[in-house]
C-alpha cells in the first residue's frame, strides 16, 4: 500500500516552487542583478531565515533556477520526440519547440547560451559549466532517441553526433535568426535530413 503524500513535505516544495517562481519574475524582468534573498522572501510572503533554511544561499538559488528551467526544456523535447513516429519529423519539431520557446523566455535563452549579453551576471552558476546545455542535451537525448526510434543500425557515437548537430544548429538559429521561423525549420530539417541519411546508409 502506497504511503499517504507527507504534507509538510509537500508544503515545503510548494514553497520552494513560490520562492523560485518570484526569483524567476524579477530575472526575467531586471535580471539577476536585481535579484536579492530580502526582496525575493518579501515577495514571498516569508521570512529571510525562511528563505536561507529552504533554499540556501543565492548561488543555491541560481542553481535551483537553472536546474528547473533546463529540466522543463529537456522534457519538453523529449516530449515532442514521443509524439512523434518518424525520427527526421521528430527532431524537427524538437528544434522548432526549441526556437519557439526560447524566443519568448528570457531566463530559458540565458541558460541556452549560457550567459545574458544585457547582464553578464545573470545566473553566475553558468560561467563555471561552459556548455550546460549541450551535455545535458546529449545525455538525455540518447537514451530519448533510443527508446522512441530504436535506430538499431546507427552506433551511440553516431547518434551523438547527429544529436550534438541538431543542438547546436538550433541554438545558432536561436540566438542569430536571419529570417521567418518556417524557413529557419525547414532548413534545419534539410540538413538532419541528409546526415541522417548518410548515416543510415554508411551502417548499411
Amino acid at each position: 500500500m502506497a504511503e499517504a503524500p507527507n504534507f509538510q513535505t509537500e508544503m515545503r516544495l510548494l514553497l520552494r516552487e513560490r520562492m523560485l517562481d518570484a526569483a524567476r519574475d524579477v530575472v526575467c524582468t531586471e535580471g539577476w542583478g536585481a535579484v536579492n534573498m530580502s526582496r525575493i522572501a518579501k515577495d514571498v510572503g516569508i521570512s529571510r531565515p525562511v528563505l536561507y533554511k529552504e533554499i540556501g544561499t543565492k548561488q543555491a538559488l541560481a542553481d535551483a533556477l537553472i536546474e528547473r528551467e533546463l529540466g522543463a526544456f529537456l522534457r519538453g523535447i523529449a516530449d515532442t520526440l514521443a509524439a512523434h513516429p518518424d525520427p527526421i519529423t521528430g527532431m524537427t519539431r524538437a528544434a522548432e519547440y526549441t526556437l519557439r520557446t526560447g524566443a519568448d523566455n528570457t531566463l530559458l535563452k540565458a541558460v541556452l547560451s549560457g550567459r545574458d549579453s544585457s547582464d553578464t551576471t545573470l545566473l553566475p552558476a553558468l560561467i563555471t559549466e561552459p556548455e550546460p546545455v549541450l551535455g545535458r542535451a546529449l545525455a538525455a537525448l540518447l537514451p530519448a532517441m533510443r527508446e522512441r526510434y530504436e535506430l538499431a543500425t546507427i552506433s551511440d557515437a553516431d547518434l551523438e553526433s547527429l544529436i550534438e548537430i541538431l543542438v547546436r544548429l538550433t541554438l545558432s538559429h536561436l540566438f542569430q535568426p536571419l529570417g521567418p521561423l518556417d524557413r529557419t525549420v525547414a532548413q534545419i530539417e534539410l540538413v538532419i535530413t541528409r546526415v541522417f541519411t548518410a548515416l543510415i546508409e554508411a551502417a548499411s
